[in-house]
């Protein structure tokens, strides 16, 4: 046994060496070397490395450490039992922080003497600095430091370690805990580093950290934004790089909807507390936003995502919200430079950059911020500002102006059309327009023709461009060597043609013109060779050309050109995604039509007023078999890829026509196994739950059709399904037609079989008292559908509470329904009465009570030669039986006794069982006695 005294930290410092000489009693070792990971780190002269082991190099500079180190490692070499080596070279490697290695020494330290208590608080030390450090390391905090620590070394050149600690970044700022700490340890800082390298991964990794913590966090987006600047935030928008692009618009909505709705389940203490006025942050953000659109040297997609996220944030998302002070603000401030971009020509040098999706993004947004106006004040407002710009342009700019100007007009005629109509109003204008369609110069021709086109969708336009443009069309149509320009005047002519809608009488052109322009458009759109943005307008020809039945009937028939059109509308050029829309619903005619009355068509005639007539190709039949040619080409994988669309070109109009494409296709029952299996329940779910109130209503029905027909839990795998059920109960309301009303009262039976936790879901939806009203609806099958639903929600605790509970006519009703002609409805009835009798003894009381005729009902049940109703009504009469001897004996009184002696002496099955039990019951109260063969 030997101690240690002298340094406190038990190592030896050699003689010589002052205070630090050893005490009495203390005996030398024998010279031993250093261990050898001592001696290289005694060797190394990289500061780098003395910066990171300061206290390995503080041992190390004692005297003879070079000595020791190769005395420990020759002495541990020759005899791997020498504890004192041993133990030196543990705290040796405990300096270097190479704990691990330590406590093997120590370990073998502690196996040879078991009883050194200097080896045993030792090892105990170690092993408390070990579980510290694993706890360090394993905390948020020191997973961000190391994170950080990778991302920002710029001696790092692995890539695949960078990208897996910005991956691990990421993920910890999504959970809220993580976004905290990474916020508290100087986190929106380090991330402003990051943003500063301009390197395209580490501006993603920070962008993306930055989205969780702001996500739902009003004080931590204020304190981003304050560090990180507004103004930067926003013009990171404008990089070329369309990912970090999308990422920074990600962030900005991120930012938006943090200001708006506040925190919700972000950090609440003090310390995250700060008091900010939401409107003034956001009006901030929204200025420099609109600052971004007119900036030279703005990616176009950069200029796309801030007109998407005014979009998505400027108007309100309600009307019934009355603060619109920030779409009157906004059009104060920037609807100029809103029609800028608008307006914006590719032509005159240093113009704005602009993707094929730019002009009409502007337009949607000028449509929203006019639809948001409240009164004609604001309107007018609208429409002096609109023409004070065109007006500047126009009158003192030259060419360049008016062409500038007419665009602009075209803009607003594509969004908010009444102000396009005034423009087009102005003096010259339309002059201009004409006499541009004749100029020699291609740039002018298309801005000219493209107005003329917009202008052609009022009838009062219409008619006047028909008697004053129509020849000029053609002509451009038959001279031009530009396909660009051919394209857009053929579209013209498809426009005029189709004035009049789907009225079979009402013919623009001479007969087979029509069909001719349509076979141009299939060309042009076939022709791989021509770019996506102009056959975009062959596109828009054949939606207006399709009204023709006629144009219809080849254009199902051309598989090329259905092709085309698919793999056009997953295209990046997305403003083709209305035309599109467009031409499928005049395909399979799921626009409204109502057959007009037969009396008020004589009386039209008489008074010698114009009647709409119907194409012959447009009846029933030919819609069938038009909408089965279009699912065998393919076309709802079309419209799933077209709902998927991140674009402000999908506007609520556009998905309400997709929304009637879908209901179309899914009419025919044997049709609906081919949409489901193509993705068609999926894409019609957010249909369902954003668009106009027609589009969600439409999406809604063609959900209720799927639902009936097939299973759902294979329709809507996993959660899915539970989506739903919202919109299903949406078409219970009273402004929905009985055959939606219907469909959805059939397709939430199906639901409410499934399980307990669908069956909540619709209770939670409020939808119990809904159903609750169509049972007495007079049309029979609305009754049946809801009592039906009613007999399968009746499994749910809540339902039965409902029918317990004290003053109410419910139980009466099932009863009385239980004895009406119709045996379907009496099968649902009687049913919901077996399964309430069955879970709550308590209602088995109060049948006598809600009617006088409840023997006669039930006697009816039990002699119905419907096996069905027979099995529901002994299985009543069996519960109502077990439930009472009162109960049992009135039944036994009466002709029951004899009908349930009749029927338990029949075939064995589920009827013969229930009717035995009941005089099994019965003997058991000693109401009857068996016969002397004990039956």
């Amino acid at each position: 046994m030997w101690g240690l005294r002298g340094r406190p930290d038990g190592l030896h410092p050699g003689p010589g060496s002052g205070s630090d000489a050893p005490g009495p009693g203390y005996s030398a070792p024998e010279p031993v070397r250093l261990l050898p990971e001592a001696g290289r780190l005694r060797q190394s002269r990289d500061r780098g490395i003395q910066r990171s082991f300061p206290t390995a190099f503080a041992w190390r500079q004692w005297p003879h450490g070079r000595l020791q180190s190769s005395r420990l490692c020759s002495a541990i070499e020759k005899d791997g039992g020498d504890v004192k080596a041993l133990y030196r070279r543990s705290q040796a490697l405990e300096k270097l922080g190479r704990l691990d290695q330590a406590v093997l020494d120590l370990q073998r330290c502690v196996s040879l003497e078991p009883k050194n208590k200097v080896f045993q608080e030792a090892l105990r030390s170690i092993g408390g600095q070990i579980q510290e450090k694993v706890r360090y390391m394993s905390s948020t905090d020191a997973k961000v430091e190391q994170m950080f620590q990778i991302l920002l070394d710029p001696q790092e050149k692995g890539t695949e370690k960078k990208q897996k600690a910005s991956q691990n970044l990421v993920v910890l700022a999504r959970e809220d805990a993580g976004a905290e700490k990474i916020f508290r340890n100087n986190g929106v800082q380090l991330l402003q580093r990051l943003l500063d390298t301009g390197e395209a991964d580490l501006m993603l990794a920070a962008l993306r950290t930055l989205v969780g913590i702001c996500s739902e966090h009003q004080s931590r987006t204020v304190a981003t934004l304050s560090v990180l600047g507004t103004r930067r935030v926003v013009f990171i928008l404008g990089v070329e790089n369309q990912a970090v692009s999308l990422a920074a618009c990600h962030l900005l909505q991120v930012m938006f909807d943090a200001l708006k709705e506040g925190v919700r389940k972000g950090f609440r203490g003090k310390e995250g507390a700060i008091i900010v006025d939401p409107a003034r942050e956001l009006k901030v953000l929204i200025s420099n936003l609109l600052e971004l659109l007119t900036e030279v040297g703005v990616s176009g997609q950069g200029r796309d995502n801030a007109l998407a996220l005014l979009i998505k944030t400027v108007p309100r998302k309600s009307l019934k919200d009355p603060n619109n002070s920030l779409t009157l603000w906004v059009i104060d401030q920037g609807l100029r430079k809103i029609l800028e971009v608008g307006g914006s020509v590719q032509e005159p040098p240093g113009a704005l950059t602009v993707t094929a999706n730019s002009r009409m993004s502007a337009s949607i947004l000028l449509n929203k911020l006019f639809d948001d106006l409240k009164c004609d004040a604001e309107r007018e407002n609208f429409h002096r500002l609109c023409e004070n710009y065109i007006k500047s342009w126009f009158e003192d700019q030259g060419l360049a102006g008016k062409l500038r100007a007419i665009q602009t007009v075209s803009c607003l005629l594509q969004g908010p059309c009444d102000a396009g109509n005034r423009a087009l109003e102005l003096s010259g204008v339309m002059e201009t327009v004409i006499a541009l369609c004749a100029s020699e110069r291609e740039e002018e021709q298309l801005v000219a023709v493209e107005a003329l086109i917009h202008a052609a969708g009022k009838a009062k336009r219409a008619s006047f461009i028909t008697a004053n443009g129509v020849s000029l069309l053609k002509d451009l149509y038959k001279r031009s060597e530009k396909d660009s320009i051919r394209i857009r005047a053929l579209v013209g002519l498809c426009k005029l043609g189709s004035a009049g809608g789907t009225d079979f009488s009402m013919k623009q052109f001479a007969e087979g013109s029509t069909l001719k322009l349509a076979k141009q458009c299939r060309k042009w759109l076939c022709n791989d060779q021509i770019d996506a943005g102009t056959r975009r307008w062959a596109v828009e020809g054949l939606a207006y050309l399709t009204f023709d039945a006629d144009v219809k009937e080849e254009f199902v028939e051309d598989e090329a050109a259905l092709k085309a059109l698919f793999q056009l509308s997953r295209s990046e050029e997305r403003s083709v995604l209305f035309a599109v829309a467009s031409g499928l619903v005049n395909c399979t005619n799921s626009y409204d039509y109502e057959e007009p009355d037969p009396k008020m068509v004589e009386l039209a005639k008489y008074a010698k007023q114009h009647v709409p007539e119907q194409h012959p190709k447009d009846k029933p039949s030919f819609v069938r078999a038009r909408v089965k040619k279009l699912l065998a080409a393919g076309v709802v994988s079309a419209l799933t890829c077209m709902v998927k669309t991140e674009s402000p070109v999908l506007t609520n109009s556009c998905r309400e026509l997709l929304a009637r494409v879908f209901l179309a296709l899914v009419e025919e029952a044997e049709d609906r196994g081919t949409v489901v299996a193509q993705g068609g329940g999926k894409a019609l779910l957010p249909l369902a739950l954003e668009g106009t109130d027609v589009g969600q209503t439409k999406a809604a029905q063609a959900l209720a059709k799927l639902t009936i027909t097939s299973n759902p839990e294979m329709t809507f795998p996993g959660e899915r399904i539970y989506e739903v059920v919202r919109p299903l109960v949406s078409l219970l309301h009273l402004n929905c037609s009985g055959l939606q009303n219907f469909e959805a009262l059939m397709a939430l039976t199906n639901l409410a079989g499934i399980s307990e936790r669908l069956r909540q879901k619709i209770v939670k939806e409020k939808a119990v008292p809904m159903i609750e009203g169509y049972m007495f609806e007079e049309h029979e099958m609305i009754r049946r559908a809801a009592t039906e639903c009613m007999c399968n929600l009746a499994m749910s605790k809540e339902v039965q509470d409902l029918f317990e509970a004290e003053g109410n006519d419910r139980l009466k009703l099932l009863v009385l329904y239980s004895g009406e002609d119709d045996d379907l409805l009496r099968r649902a009835a009687a049913g919901g009465l077996a399964m309430l009798t069955s879970v709550r003894p308590s209602l088995c009381g109060r049948i006598p009570q809600v009617t006088t005729h409840w023997l006669e009902i039930l006697q009816a049940l039990l002699l119905s030669s419907n096996q069905e109703l027979q099995h529901r009504g002994a299985v009543v009469v069996l519960n109502m039986v077990e439930a009472s001897r009162e109960i049992a004996s009135t039944l036994m009184e009466s002709e029951v006794l004899e009908i349930l002696s009749v029927l338990a002496r029949g075939k064995e099955g589920p009827v013969t069982r229930a009717a035995v039990a009941c005089l099994g019951k019965a003997v058991e109260y000693g109401l009857i006695k068996p016969n002397q063969d004990g039956q």
